[in-house]
């Protein structure tokens, strides 16, 4: 009996173009090998995704759902829409959620410049807010000797979870709560200062695309976040 082909090529449609796609990639890694550029805000590449976000929502011909361009596996014969008028809309609309959830004022934020969130909200032409602001207070998490937590400019994306659990394999970080009242806390509830877990990698803090995690000392926009993540993962391969 022939042995079956594990790298089976499939071929689909991303807004209109034709794209072959190896076995189990999605349709995010797809759309960007074919310089179809989807956006992101909790997707980290070399960290497993989540869907979180749904800046990356699709339409797929046949489905009447969107459906999460990270998460969502490309099959034979798709037809995605990756860039509409609907699409464009839907996604202005989950920034300015975003931006009245928490307390995101860049004039005095230390990521200021090198924020992601404020590149998308500029990307999609996110100049005001229609919403009303919800003044959720949360707290600020000084007491580790190097970084600082600040809840309130937190986007849930769970970078800082899945880069601690996947990459370091300490664990610290986790969410607690439901809906808005969902909050990011180490060793389940204990100050980040007093961690029996965290190894002070700071790789937590890299990943975070707001200023949420930051560096103690930093002022107003000085806070930048070197990627470091490719080359680690790349010496974890080749250790391997």
């Amino acid at each position: 009996m022939p042995e079956q082909n594990q790298y089976q090529v499939k071929t689909l449609k991303i807004d209109g173009k034709e794209v072959a796609a190896a076995e189990h990639q999605t349709i995010l890694e797809v759309a960007r090998e074919n310089g179809i550029d989807i956006p992101t805000l909790c997707h980290f590449d070399g960290l497993p995704s989540v869907g979180a976000c749904r800046m990356c929502v699709v339409e797929v011909k046949g489905n009447n759902k969107l459906l999460p361009a990270c998460i969502t596996q490309a099959q034979e014969g798709m037809e995605v829409t990756a860039h509409s008028a609907e699409l464009a809309e839907y996604r202005k609309l989950i920034v300015e959620l975003l931006l009245t959830e928490r307390n995101h004022i860049c004039a005095v934020c230390v990521s200021a410049g090198h924020c992601e969130l404020q590149a998308m909200a500029q990307k999609l032409g996110v100049n005001h807010v229609t919403l009303p602001y919800l003044h959720i207070k949360c707290t600020i998490d000084g007491s580790h000797k190097r970084f600082v937590s600040d809840g309130n400019r937190c986007i849930l994306c769970g970078r800082c979870v899945r880069v601690c659990s996947e990459v370091e394999g300490a664990h610290t970080w986790d969410v607690t709560g439901r809906g808005i009242n969902s909050r990011m806390i180490t060793d389940l509830g204990e100050g980040w200062g007093h961690s029996e877990t965290c190894t002070s990698c700071g790789k937590c803090v890299s990943v975070c695309p707001v200023g949420a995690l930051v560096e103690k000392g930093r002022s107003v926009s000085e806070m930048t976040k070197p990627n470091f993540l490719p080359y680690l993962l790349q010496m974890r391969e080749e250790a391997q």
